[in-house]
Order: C-alpha cells, then structure tokens, then sequence
C-alpha cells in the first residue's frame, strides 16, 4: 500500500464479549476474521463495546477475545475504540496495547487523530488533532471515542447535559473538517470512528432513536469531512451517504457482530470498507449468528397452533421463545412440560408468561355510608356494575325470614316458572353471595 492509495478496512463492533455471550461473539468474530483475512483487510477496527461488562483478568471471555485480536494483528494493524463505560469500565482495553503480534494494536480512549504509517504502525497526535498532516502517512484516523456525559453534566448541569454533549461534539467535528480537507489535497483516505447514537437510526428491535440526548446528527458528523465514519453502539446495520465537495461520504454501522438477544432485526456481520481521498463504500460480510424465533399468544398457548408455526418454519437448532399472556386463574392451565417436548429440536428454548393479576377495586368512602342501599349504589359505580338485581335481593332479605328465603330457593332447584308467558328465572344462590360479600365491604 502506498501513499494515496486507497486502503481495505475491516469494521467490526459491539462483540459483546462476557460469559453469558461468548459462544455466540466467538464464533461470530472468529469467522468474521476469517473473512477479513481472506479479503485481505490492511487495517482493522473495532468500533467499541468489544466486552459486555466489567470481567477479571482470569476470565475466560478475556482470554478468547485476546486471542482473536492477538490474530487479527498478525494480519493488519488493529485500531480499538473506547466504547460505552457500562460495557467497557475505563482502562478495560489497556491490556491490548500489549498484546504483541505482527502488527501494533492501537487502543483510542481520548479524542485523538491516529495516522496509519508507512511501515503499518501507528502515530498519534498529542492533543485532540494534528497540527499539520505527519509525513509518510498512509490514512488518517479521527477517533472519538464515548463521552463521559457525567463531566459534561458536572460542567453544565444535569439538566442541559444531554443537549450540551451533542453541542459540542458538533463544534469538535467541524474542528476536524480543515485537516481533513488538507489530508484529501495529499490524496489521504481520511477516515472518523466513533462509537454514539445518530439522532434517528433504528435499534436492533425495530425502535427509531429520536431525543435530545443522542450524541450525533448526520449532519454532524458529515461535517467533519471525512470520506468514511465507522460507528458503533447501535447493534443493527445501517448507513447514510452524502456526495457533495468532500466526495461520496459514508456513515455506517455494521452492527453487533452476532445476535445477542430475542427480536433482533437485520442481518449480523461487519463491513469491509474501501476507502479513498474521493469518497468511500462498504459491504456487509455475514457472520453465522444464530436464529432466533419468537412465537406469542394473546392468549393460554394453544399447542395445536404451536405445533404448526413449529412446521412452517425449521427450529431444529434455533433459539425459541414462547410467549403468552393469561389472566391469574388461568395460569396453572399452561403445560410447559408439553411445550417443551414440541420444541425439543431447539437449540434453547425460553417461555414467558405473563399473568394478569386479578384486580380488586376499592370503593372510597363506602364504610361511612349509612344505609346499605348507598353501600350497594356506589359499589356498582365503583365496578360498573348493575345494582338493580342486588337491592332485589336486598328487598327480600329485608322482607323475608332466612328459612322462607332458603325454602324458596330450594323449592325451585333449577325449573324455570312463567308469569304472564314470561319465563322468570329463580334468584341464584350466587347473587346472595354476591350481595352477602358487597354488604361485607
């Protein structure tokens, strides 16, 4: 590769490295080095979030993702950004700088710019950007690594924080746009790296993310000039282009690099971006994440209709969750040892039920009521119910003894009687009941 020459970037992000995911990232990341190897990449990036959470040095998720990184540096010269500080607590990635390999690993916790040299290493501007482009560089690198909008809040209080933040990232990423120009004269691939939320993408369920505490615009961030910017934090693909006087300019996300979690939407993979001085394009290079299928019932699960949805689609090796909703009473009439045998073929299979309790309304004010007429009229208007059948039995307990009631009822059983032609039906011993437990209250 020489000096303004066009230059072949792998672009992974949000591997998510930890216990609870490391089949899924490491199968997936190993075959996406695969890939990059074979299409000979000539620089790597790994745009943030490579762990899912703070982990020991002794942790097995630790020792694979080194491994796969110390890989990737033996092919290409390997750039790794600062991503979100829940996922990766400052000073996670300092490990890597001493990784060794073929080629150096770069690890970006400041807003700096990095230049990719002659001899496949890496310079690093001492402040935030280059006072003028270093000689002998092959592309520059402007890396913006995750915000800590907690020193922006202690700044500018809690309350402007979220608007302040995407201010000033928009001020820094105008700053760059002037060095970025000078690197297009020299015929320089110029290239950003950021890991944040651009006001209007979609996440991975579907969600389009609008609100004032994003961190970027597309307008933002094609301020800055360059050719390419490589995101991470969102975990489904997506991209923006501009053609305007810095070229065709590209923004994209390639994703998390496997599917992590029930309902993600969109392929998983990386991108291989080719980018020169006059614009930039990429692909999308699949990795073999897994598949997930979710099947939901408004209702109790009804094993008949499961057991077609298994038929239509091949779940032998997929993830499965059921869902279902039930009211309360209902819940004990779910059999999940039968749901289980139907997706026995899955990979792992997940249910969630959800139960609607059974809600009680409380009528305020009845116990100071005088008359058990009242109690029964705002009862009704607490439930919504009818209260002309209840006074009725009121007016026969309060006019009847109990043993007439009682032979009354017993007399009728269940036979219905005609008055006028019209049949009547006997007073049910549940209204009672339900007189009985509402004069209770």
């Amino acid at each position: 590769m020489n000096a303004g020459a066009p230059i072949r970037i792998a672009h992974f992000s949000d591997l998510h490295y930890g216990p609870k995911n490391l089949a899924e990232a490491d199968r997936c990341f190993g075959d996406a080095l695969d890939q990059a190897i074979r299409l000979n990449a000539q620089a790597a990036v790994i745009s943030g979030d490579a762990t899912d959470h703070a982990m020991d040095l002794h942790a097995p998720a630790v020792a694979r993702l080194a491994a796969q990184v110390r890989r990737l540096a033996d092919h290409c010269p390997v750039l790794l950004l600062q991503g979100t500080y829940s996922h990766e607590p400052p000073g996670t990635l300092t490990i890597f700088r001493l990784l060794g390999g073929r080629y150096a690993v770069h690890v970006a916790d400041r807003i700096q710019q990095v230049g990719l040299t002659a001899d496949h290493g890496w310079a690093a501007s001492e402040g935030w950007r280059f006072d003028s482009i270093p000689a002998g560089l092959l592309a520059l690198f402007t890396c913006v690594p995750t915000v800590n909008k907690a020193v922006v809040a202690a700044a500018v209080g809690a309350g402007a924080a979220a608007q302040a933040v995407g201010e000033q990232l928009t001020d820094l990423l105008q700053g760059f746009a002037p060095i970025h120009c000078a690197a297009r004269a020299l015929g320089m691939p110029t290239i950003g790296v950021s890991h944040g939320t651009v006001f209007g993408c979609v996440s991975e369920h579907g969600v389009p993310m609008a609100g004032f505490d994003h961190e970027f615009t597309t307008g933002s961030l094609f301020a800055a000039q360059a050719q390419a910017f490589l995101l991470g934090h969102i975990h489904r693909h997506q991209s923006w282009q501009f053609d305007g006087a810095a070229g065709r300019q590209c923004i994209a996300y390639p994703g998390s690099i496997g599917r992590f979690h029930h309902g993600e939407e969109g392929a998983k993979g990386f991108l291989l971006w080719d980018v020169d001085a006059n614009g930039a394009q990429f692909t999308l290079e699949l990795t073999p994440a897994r598949r997930t299928i979710d099947i939901v019932f408004d209702g109790k699960p009804d094993l008949d209709v499961l057991r077609a949805a298994t038929a239509r689609q091949d779940i032998a090796g997929a993830f499965v969750r059921v869902r279902w909703t039930v009211a309360e009473e209902d819940r004990h009439e779910v059999d999940r040892a039968a749901i289980q045998r139907l997706l026995e073929s899955a990979a792992q299979t997940k249910l969630e039920g959800r139960i609607v309790p059974v809600l009680r309304t409380r009528a305020a004010g009845i116990s100071r009521l005088g008359s058990l007429e009242d109690k029964v009229h705002i009862w009704a208007q607490a439930t919504q119910a009818d209260p002309a059948p209840l006074l009725a039995c009121l007016a026969q307990l309060a006019s009847a003894p109990p043993e007439e009631i009682a032979e009354r009822v017993l007399r009728s059983d269940a036979a219905v009687t005609a008055v006028n032609g019209t049949p009547v039906l006997p007073t049910p011993p549940e209204i009672l009941l339900d007189a009985n437990a509402a004069l209770a209250a």
